[in-house]
């Protein structure tokens, strides 16, 4: 581990890596603490107008094989660009795939779905790769890239909206219809093409490719068929099939199994074809509607629902029909009729809206149930339109609208044991979900009622029941009452993992004997450091063992080995992570928990994988410096210490690996490095740099950062990064931005990507001769707004004390929690010439009855025991003047620096009357005080012209304040709604 070196003599500052990336020690004299960059004044200074041309790398994947890998280039403004590149040759496909689809696209899974928009996929052979084309940005009216509404759904496991089965998607809306779907021959790059898709799967094996198309705008609605083409990859021969609306290929890929939904319901029903045959079964046909198809994951076992709506009923009457051993001389067909067997709850049907999921063992189908409801009668006479709020709801009214849609489609948990043909309901209206485990005998049912309307701290942590429930007999045991943290069940299904009173149990799904398994081990597994005042959480799950004997389980920095017989615990890194402040964390690259910057597992999490881990081969691990901010990959081998296969002063991003060869692709980037794409093998030996997405970079006139250590009044270690401004000269003193939002020296290595947003971007003022600060904040119960007063002032001394900033001419900014605190600062200190601040919270006793629109809740749990940190029962009836004295708007009057407040009216985090409030209050007081609120905007501005206008203002408004420029008109005399528009003067 490198450490900074501290001298009492002279200046105490280490260069770690090139791009000049330091660590600034926190004892380090004031006199020449600083970090000199090369002068070149011919780079150009990073502005607005050069935002358009920064590209993102979307779609990303590599083949299974190994040999090709898929990503695109996506424009700030512009159409996107998709690149198939051979890792072993010359060839390199070059592909205008249009905008982005619903926001810019997704990673892609090595050899999986994903991609730009969900929608890149190569088959598991490696001979062909499917995408989709959308028409360009200027023949679709100019719509911006990376805007909701473009292309989406289409991946293969795509649901048709709401009916639960994993086949097609419904029809398209109409700016979705004229892109089209390509398929790529690798060796030979020809290119085959279908207009208008909804959705595509390759079959396994590669043999066969199913594109369902979207159907006509014209089409009859009350259906929802379309035309399904299958196509034989080795011939290019085409089949269509009409009136597709779910379809699936089975594990082997031998058979298609596609519902028919047509006009009259003609024809409608289940069909099974055998590709290579041509030959069509016919394995249910009614007129009615076919739900929710589902295979099984492993062998041929094929469900369906089939069910008819009566127009007096809400809900559609559903017979469920299976079949066991498709396609094989021992086929079993089994239906299952609720109307006819005595054991189904009366007034309950079977849904749609739960796709029936096989056990591993094809014994079971776990299926949701549903109570039938009346349709309310019609009337022609005007209905009033009223919110019954009553203080017996367990959620408020505006919870519940949020949630109406999800509520409409939730169902109860049931199973259907195929054999003995008998219904067992697992859930109720108390225990909602009951969650299968891996060995189909048990499952893990959740009882929340007696805890429905207590507070939640906005991190999911509410409190249940937890019972076992037998996936035969629907009987239940009491696992343990009032749990908030559960870790999951082990692979084999036998453990049941769960945090109580500050330990970890280990509940035995067999023998219903729970056990502490933590007590020998000496160290707890909480994650102490959490200073929210709800539960606090485990560091997480790594894993468990595949003998079955042991779960391994995350300390801080350590990976614990701990028996579940009770037995003693082994620190599977022996104690390096402890002794060198590095975070390990098992990453998975064959499809477990992913790593990257210490990840790999959740905090709380269950683990993920299926088999267990065999401890006796290596195991990968990422790893990340507590204070270096270091980061990369080390192996573990049983009973030695953690050894690096990449450990870089930079950030090293997650891994993906090949899923038939030893081939792996992963990101690497710092403030002056873009994160680009590396192939490498699993040792991580020879990387190679595949992707360039920005070599422009090099143009423009670029800042460095370091680290600065610091305490704050009670003596904590904290950390802030510092951007260092382009051509830096040391001695000379700098105009500095300071951005806060929590811990954010974990950025240190973050690339500073221009994009158009409501937030500074630290690339940009360094570029124009700015430092600029990102200090961690910690926080004490009850004070928040202190304790980021207590960490941004001493992160900010400290850098003055090191001899980078202007006292004078020092600026901060924050967005939402960061709003929040900012406005806060502003009221107890004059260190800051200039201030502006996001979605400010700035009335904690008023923001505590109003509602997170976002989601319906009240904003009373996040908090007491969220991000707000008051503490449980700290409200305003039992802490009035506490809460007072951590309000800004309260605090109005003793602030002197002029601020600028941003906030969209359609805010719906935090609400728009927040930031009106404190604009009333300074305006009423006399301050210095502007208000941009913005027409019809979320809690992050959205349109790409506000998102500029914003930009532009805040920059306008640090560059007067900070370095003296001019101030313009609109900040020295404001503009009224009659000269409204128009460019920023």
């Amino acid at each position: 581990m490198q450490r900074a070196i501290r001298l009492a003599s002279f200046p105490c500052l280490i260069l770690l890596a090139a791009g000049f990336l330091f660590h600034v020690a926190a004892q380090a004299p004031k006199t020449g603490a600083t970090a000199t960059a090369s002068q070149d004044t011919t780079k150009r200074v990073l502005t607005l107008a050069d935002y358009g041309k920064w590209n993102r790398v979307t779609s990303t994947a590599l083949s299974p094989d190994g040999k090709w890998m898929s990503y695109a280039y996506q424009p700030n403004t512009g159409d996107q660009t998709l690149f198939v590149k051979q890792l072993d040759g010359e060839k390199l496909y070059t592909i205008p795939v249009g905008p982005a689809a619903g926001g810019g696209g997704g990673r892609a899974g090595p050899g999986g779905g994903g991609g730009a928009g969900g929608a890149t996929q190569f088959s598991d052979d490696s001979r062909w790769i499917g995408y989709y084309v959308n028409p360009p940005a200027s023949a679709r009216g100019g719509a911006r890239a990376g805007t909701p509404g473009g292309a989406q759904g289409g991946a293969p496991g795509g649901t048709r909206g709401g009916t639960g089965g994993r086949g097609a998607a419904g029809a398209a809306p109409a700016e979705r219809q004229t892109r089209r779907f390509e398929l790529l021959e690798l060796a030979i790059g020809e290119r085959y093409s279908l207009p208008n898709p909804a959705s595509y799967r390759f079959s396994k094996g590669s043999h066969w490719l199913a594109v369902r198309l979207n159907r006509s705008s014209m089409a009859d609605t009350s259906s929802s068929g379309a035309d399904l083409v299958l196509r034989d990859l080795s011939s290019g021969t085409n089949r269509n099939i009409g009136n597709v609306n779910l379809y699936e290929f089975d594990a082997a890929g031998a058979q298609l199994a596609y519902t028919v939904d047509a006009q009259e319901k003609i024809g409608n029903g289940l069909y099974l074809l055998q590709p290579a045959t041509g030959e069509t079964r016919v394995l249910a046909t009614a007129a009615a509607d076919f739900d929710a198809l589902s295979w099984s994951a492993e062998g041929a076992n094929l469900a369906v629902l089939r069910g008819e709506k009566k127009k007096e009923n809400k809900q559609k009457d559903n017979i469920l029909l299976t079949w066991t051993g498709v396609g094989s001389g021992s086929a079993r067909e089994v239906q299952f009729d609720p109307a006819k067997e005595d054991t189904f709850p009366k007034g309950m049907v079977l849904s749609e809206f739960s796709t029936p999921q096989w056990s591993k063992d094809g014994t079971k189908l776990y299926i949701g149930i549903k109570n039938q409801e009346p349709e309310p009668p019609t009337s022609s006479e005007p209905q009033a339109n009223v919110d019954i709020w009553h203080w017996k709801d367990p959620l408020p009214q505006s919870e519940q609208i949020i949630r109406l849609p999800q509520e409409r489609r939730a169902t109860l948990p049931a199973a259907f044991l195929i054999v003995s043909r008998k219904f067992v309901p697992l859930g109720d209206d108390d225990m909602r979900g009951v969650t299968p485990v891996s060995n189909g005998k048990w499952g893990i049912g959740r009882n929340d009622a007696a805890y429905r309307g207590e507070l939640e701290g906005g991190g999911g942590a509410t409190r249940a029941d937890y019972y076992r429930v037998s996936l035969e007999t629907g009987e239940r045991t009491l696992i343990s009452k009032g749990l908030t943290r559960t870790m999951g069940t082990s692979p084999d299904g036998k453990w049941f993992l769960y945090l109580k009173d500050k330990h970890v149990h280990a509940f035995n799904l067999d023998t219903a004997k729970d056990a502490v398994i933590d007590t020998k081990v000496g160290r707890s597994f909480v994650d102490e450091e959490d200073d929210r005042p709800a539960e606090k959480p485990t560091y997480g799950v790594a894993g468990w063992t595949k003998d079955g004997t042991s779960v391994l389980l995350y300390h801080r920095y350590d990976i614990w080995q701990l028996p579940l017989d009770g037995g003693a615990a082994v620190n599977l890194t022996k104690g390096k992570g402890d002794a060198e402040e590095i975070r390990f964390r098992i990453v998975r690259l064959d499809g477990g928990a992913r790593g990257g910057r210490g990840g790999g597992g959740g905090r709380g999490g269950g683990g993920g994988d299926e088999e267990g881990l065999d401890l006796a081969k290596p195991q990968l691990l990422s790893a990340y410096g507590e204070w270096t901010k270091k980061s990369g990959y080390y192996s573990l081998v049983s009973g030695q210490e953690p050894k690096p296969l990449i450990w870089l002063d930079k950030q090293i991003g997650q891994a993906d690996k090949a899923k038939d060869a030893d081939r792996a692709i992963f990101t690497e980037q710092s403030f002056t490095e873009f994160p680009d794409w590396w192939v490498t093998n699993s040792a991580f030996e020879t990387p190679r740099k595949i992707t360039d997405a920005n070599p422009f970079i090099t143009d423009y006139a670029w800042g460095s950062r370091v680290l600065v250590d610091f305490k704050n009044s009670k003596g904590q270690r904290l950390q802030a990064t510092l951007t260092l401004p382009a051509n830096y000269d040391q001695g000379k003193k700098y105009p500095m931005l300071v951005y806060i939002y929590e811990k954010l020296s974990n950025t240190h290595h973050t690339f500073s990507m221009p994009v158009y947003d409501d937030r500074p971007h630290m690339s940009a003022y360094a570029s124009d001769g700015y430092l600029v600060l990102q200090p961690d904040i910690v926080y004490e119960t009850g004070k928040p707004g202190l304790s980021a007063l207590d960490c941004v002032t001493a992160a900010v001394k400290k850098v003055i004390e090191l001899g980078y900033a202007d006292p004078k001419h020092i600026g901060l900014q924050g967005h939402s929690w960061g709003g929040y605190e900012s406005s806060f600062i502003l009221t107890q200190t004059d260190m800051f010439a200039a201030v502006v601040t996001g979605a400010p919270l700035t009335d904690l006793t008023s923001m505590y009855n109003e509602i997170y629109k976002q989601t319906g809740t009240i904003n009373q749990g996040i908090l007491e025991l969220g991000q707000g940190r008051w503490g449980l029962n700290v409200n305003p009836w039992t802490a009035h003047d506490l809460l007072e004295s951590q309000s800004p708007v309260h605090q109005v009057t003793k602030l002197n620096t002029p601020f600028l407040i941003l906030q969209g009216t359609a805010d719906g985090a935090v609400d728009w009357n927040q930031g009106l409030e404190y604009f009333n209050a300074a305006r009423r007081n006399g301050k210095k005080v502007i208000f941009l609120s913005y027409p019809d905007e979320p809690h992050h501005l959205a349109k790409e012209e506000n998102q500029k206008d914003f930009q532009v203002r805040m920059k306008q408004f640090f560059d007067h304040y900070l370095k003296g420029t001019p101030a313009p008109k609109w900040m020295t005399d404001g503009v009224p709604q009659t000269e409204k528009g128009g460019p920023i003067k």
